[in-house]
């Protein structure tokens, strides 16, 4: 919202700037879909340090971070794609409060493994900071993948990106309708986003070969099904990018 630049400062100007349309088209599963990518954007989930990193917290409980790294050049590339179409970048990672105090006791429970390992807000051995508050190491996102400065950053402190946080607002005064899913990990944080994403009313893609998981490879095709079943649509990230690079940027 700004003010008119005629000189008569008694006016505030409510007209939103008009997108250019730019509809695109790829394939995906089950049909074929069409996208205005003005109303568009590319969301990528917790692809942070301490899911990621040799030295965040899920190596540091003995998961191995290597399917996660898998997906990181797929999702730059896909975002990269995305930026040159004009299709803005949300980013919803982990970034808790160091005091948890909107954090249930019972969810800290269930994350500490009945208290035999630390959990969000506590502190590393190494010093590298506290595990997954917001503005420290292990919340960052991960080398390989760069925030640029037109990108948005949600901080969530629940598997889905949407409770008690501005991404829905976010994504609303923006008139932004449709959903691109990316990031980890695809059977948690990346379907309960989608999920309620697709509650509110918001059309779904899930970019199946940029989303990954530590879990066991029938999850991921679990995931798809169900996503296809009853939320929206699977695609692959070399159609997507194919479908942007046909067009022109966004203008307004």
């Amino acid at each position: 919202m700004q003010r008119l630049s005629d000189g008569d400062s008694e006016n505030i100007n409510f007209v939103r700037p008009v997108r250019v349309p730019a509809v695109i088209s790829f394939a995906a599963d089950p049909p074929t879909v069409d996208v205005e990518i003005a109303w568009s954007a590319l969301v990528i989930v917790d692809m942070q340090n301490d899911f990621l990193h040799e030295n965040g917290w899920f190596p540091a409980n003995g998961i191995d971070p290597s399917p996660l790294s898998e997906v990181v050049v797929p999702i730059a590339s896909l975002a990269a794609a995305s930026r040159d179409a004009g299709m803005p970048i949300i980013w919803v990672n982990w970034g808790v409060r160091p005091d948890r105090a909107n954090l249930p006791d019972s969810f800290v429970a269930r994350a500490t493994s009945a208290g035999t390992r630390p959990t969000y807000g506590d502190p590393y051995p190494s010093g590298q900071g506290r595990i997954l508050v917001r503005g420290d190491w292990g919340a960052n996102v991960v080398e390989g993948l760069s925030v640029e400065a037109d990108d948005v950053i949600v901080s969530k402190h629940r598997p889905s990106g949407f409770p008690d946080t501005e991404l829905d607002s976010g994504l609303r005064l923006r008139d932004l309708t449709t959903l691109f899913f990316a990031g980890v990990n695809i059977d948690r944080c990346v379907l309960a986003t989608l999920i309620d994403a697709c509650s509110r009313g918001y059309d779904c893609v899930l970019v199946d070969d940029a989303c990954a998981t530590t879990s066991l490879p029938y999850m991921t095709n679990a995931v798809c099904h169900i996503v296809r079943l009853l939320y929206g649509v699977t695609a692959n990230s070399s159609d997507i990018k194919t479908a942007l690079a046909a067009t022109s940027p966004i203008e307004g």
